[in-house]
């Protein structure tokens, strides 16, 4: 024992790895304190979506000792949670990261590699809830404070603790504390700086899923609203000839991929019949269906329950079905607003249930644009949208960024900066430039008072190259050379 002491203290260390199990937690018990050696790490089932075919061998991550914990801060709470610390090399920072869809499983292992290469100390969480509770969002039936957990709770009491054992383990002081996530992640981030200011000296939230509620309810009213009225129903040769006809007019450099959806101004109205109906125009039913995609959903009183998609991300076929709505979207209405797993959804009625179902379950949604506390203990927020995403729609993080405009004033960006990247889809991925390195950004944004005017964006697949620039503006080409080639690319007012 006085042999691995020494080992410790000798690599900045207060205690061998194994010695943190025994560190006592308030409302938490640590269930393993494990040194992990150099090597390839495979993710659990259940770990987030698994890389793309094309993807490179994994790389190793660097020794680390493995913390397991379990967190109760309420007597029906079981938050899981996987703290990584560097036994070398430490940089005196720690990054926690988020979570996709309902979590119930911890998800951000690819960061949390990313993490430990460069030398932090990492943690995520299942947010309260796994598989063995219920598919989607049934984990909360009869458990009002699982979904607190999974609202804010987990994501806090994680950091906490996480921060505790680092000043436990490190015999150096924790410097910065920093958070990633996307998509339900993303609202996670925001709802930190929202309730928690002081928890991390930078976030990097993207594609927001911080009106789960809403985003939620509009996507099972679509298909409830396709159910009661099939004549709405999209056939795939009227959503062929709807994303044909955008990329005709709105692709002018022929991409594939709009580089500004902003810069479109495509009227869905001129491909209305003016005839009989055939796949080369929409009836009135299809109309209001495209309609309401790209225009977004709203009660009789004309207020936007959630935004439209952007310009270029391809409308699907949609199919008229009696069967009830997905229970991905449909639990946030029948569970967290209803608590009634036998909810009949032909009962919604979306001006008399949304009201109700925001009382109920509205502190889910992360949408508080107050954020003067965050921006005063020196804060960056650095928020992130692909214009081709089809699973959140771009537009819903810009209005977040928007409405923290509106309630703090216009001169907002020397501590947060929202970047929208050009034909990258949900999180990632797409044709256009999906690759960039946030986390150096927030660093020198932070560290250095650096603050990122653009990003360089990469295609692994196609080897493009772009500026990702700094919302509102956006990459603007000089008018010859390579698409491909970021020098013939600049930023640039729209």
């Amino acid at each position: 024992m006085i042999g691995l002491f020494a080992t410790a203290l000798a690599a900045g260390l207060n205690m061998p790895c194994e010695q943190l199990a025994s560190v006592k937690l308030e409302r938490a018990s640590i269930t393993a304190a494990t040194t992990v050696a150099e090597g390839i790490f495979t993710p659990p089932p259940g770990g987030g979506p698994p890389p793309p075919a094309n993807a490179p061998p994994p790389e190793p991550i660097p020794e680390h000792c493995k913390v397991t914990m379990v967190l109760k801060p309420t007597s029906d709470s079981n938050i899981n949670v996987e703290l990584w610390l560097p036994t070398k090399n430490w940089n005196g920072k720690f990054l926690a990261v988020g979570n996709g869809g309902w979590a119930g499983a911890i998800q951000g292992w690819g960061d949390m590699q990313v993490a430990l290469r460069h030398g932090y100390a990492t943690a995520g969480t299942d947010t309260g809830h796994s598989a063995a509770d219920g598919e989607a969002g049934m984990f909360a039936l009869g458990h009002p404070e699982k979904i607190v957990d999974f609202a804010f709770r987990a994501l806090h009491d994680m950091t906490v603790k996480s921060k505790y054992l680092i000043d436990s383990f490190y015999s150096a002081p924790l410097n910065y504390s920093y958070y990633k996530g996307c998509s339900t992640g993303g609202r996670q981030g925001v709802m930190a700086a929202q309730r928690y200011p002081g928890d991390y000296d930078g976030i990097i939230a993207g594609a927001l899923a911080n009106r789960h509620i809403h985003m939620h309810t509009a996507g099972a009213y679509r298909q409830m609203q396709l159910a009661l009225h099939p004549d709405q129903a999209l056939p795939e040769a009227k959503a062929k000839l709807v994303n044909d006809a955008v990329l005709a007019q709105c692709d002018t450099l022929h991409e594939g991929f709009l580089n500004d959806p902003r810069q479109c101004s495509f009227e869905y109205e001129s491909l209305a019949c003016s005839g009989k109906p055939s796949d080369s125009c929409l009836t009135p039913g299809e109309l209001k269906t495209v309609q309401t995609y790209y225009g977004g959903l709203k009660n009789k009183k004309g207020e936007l329950i959630f935004s439209g998609q952007a310009y270029g991300v391809a409308i699907p076929p949609m199919k008229s079905s009696q069967d009830p709505p997905n229970p991905f979207a449909f639990d946030s209405v029948r569970i967290l607003g209803f608590q009634n797993e036998s909810y009949d959804w032909h009962n919604f009625d979306l001006d008399r249930d949304m009201p109700l179902i925001d009382k109920q379950a509205g502190f889910v949604d992360a949408v508080d644009p107050d954020l003067r506390a965050f921006e005063a203990q020196g804060g960056k927020l650095l928020l992130y949208a692909g214009w081709r995403d089809n699973g959140i729609t771009p537009e819903n993080t810009v209005l977040y960024y928007e409405s923290v405009i509106r309630e703090l004033g216009p001169k907002q960006d020397d501590w947060m900066r929202l970047f929208l990247v050009p034909g990258m889809e949900h999180c990632r991925g797409g044709p256009g430039p999906n690759t960039f390195d946030s986390i150096t950004a927030l660093e020198q944004w932070r560290e250095k008072d650096v603050a990122p005017a653009q990003m360089l964006g990469t295609n692994p697949d196609s080897g493009l190259k772009r500026p990702i620039c700094a919302y509102p503006q956006s990459a603007k080409y000089d008018g010859s050379g390579d698409l491909k080639d970021a020098a013939n690319w600049s930023c640039a007012a729209p």
